[in-house]
């Protein structure tokens, strides 16, 4: 539901007030979880979850093929293994100058996601996406569009993070993956660790950002399936997507967990949207 959330909270309209002509291609048809068996505990709705990825990499691949801009919007997380392989997929046909092609990406996320089947606590896929793009993960996921890794850690840059499990801490930091937490943002302020997340990307052939909503503080993003307080806030969540925008770079956007069945007043929605505006380029002035 969290795709109808945001187009009842004005997205085309926010897009095209951004001059964007708009392609909406409607929503992926997604059997409801609840009618189909979750399957193993270690990764749980892993046949539905993965066909679901398949899907949406060859829908990202054939937008971008087009040249035109995929917006993604989720649903939980995992898609962003669906999004990110479609993006790999083209890079690696279309290299340029002929060498591995280097996708920027900035997550930002109150979670690692970054456990996989033997380290999760839940078997939920959407704590597993980051480790299934830097290759590591059940086949179903690491193999969609190509086997292995789609992204290098060194152009991976989490942002926003502050509920971080004990085994993702450890593979966090064994990750290579330019990690900035709450308390950094904190004594560094938003925008000097966007300064550097931006010289940190700004070689790469292709800038993503994956913005979960639940790296907002749920006192003002309350509609998503894992709060946690001391989030971003209104301005540096803005701030962020401003900074991102004005290197003229960003090739590509997904915004994931809006749960209007948790919202207020589809107030997160709203939020999300306005997001969105700023890191297409729209501006205070």
């Amino acid at each position: 539901m969290g795709p109808s959330a945001l187009r009842i909270a004005g997205l085309h309209a926010a897009l095209e007030q951004a001059d964007y002509t708009v392609v909406d291609r409607g929503d992926l048809a997604i059997p409801a979880p609840e009618t189909q068996a979750p399957g193993g505990a270690e990764a749980k709705f892993l046949p539905l979850i993965s066909e679901t990825c398949a899907r949406l990499a060859k829908e990202v691949r054939d937008i971008v093929h087009t040249g035109d801009f995929p917006l993604v919007l989720g649903g939980d997380h995992s898609i962003a293994i669906g999004t990110l392989s479609g993006l790999a997929a083209h890079l690696k046909d279309n290299p340029g100058d002929g060498k591995k092609p280097r996708i920027g990406v900035v997550w930002f996320d109150a979670h690692g996601d970054i456990n996989t089947p033997q380290t999760s606590p839940s078997g939920n896929v959407h704590g597993m996406p980051v480790a299934c793009l830097l290759g590591d993960g059940p086949a179903e996921l690491t193999n969609i569009e190509f086997s292995g890794a789609k992204l290098d850690a060194a152009y991976f840059c989490q942002v926003g993070l502050r509920d971080i499990d004990e085994q993702e801490k450890k593979l966090l930091r064994a990750s290579n993956i330019h990690c900035y937490t709450m308390a950094e943002i904190d004594r560094r302020t938003m925008s000097g660790v966007m300064t550097e997340v931006i010289e940190l990307t700004q070689d790469v052939d292709w800038l993503h950002i994956s913005f979960d909503i639940d790296s907002v503080d749920p006192r003002i993003a309350p509609g998503t399936g894992t709060p946690k307080l001391g989030g971003l806030t209104y301005r540096e969540a803005h701030l962020a997507m401003e900074m991102l925008a004005a290197t003229g770079r960003v090739a590509s956007l997904e915004l994931v967990e809006v749960n209007p069945t948790l919202d207020d007043r589809n107030s997160t929605a709203e939020l999300a949207v306005g997001l969105i505006a700023s890191a297409l380029g729209q501006r205070i002035l």
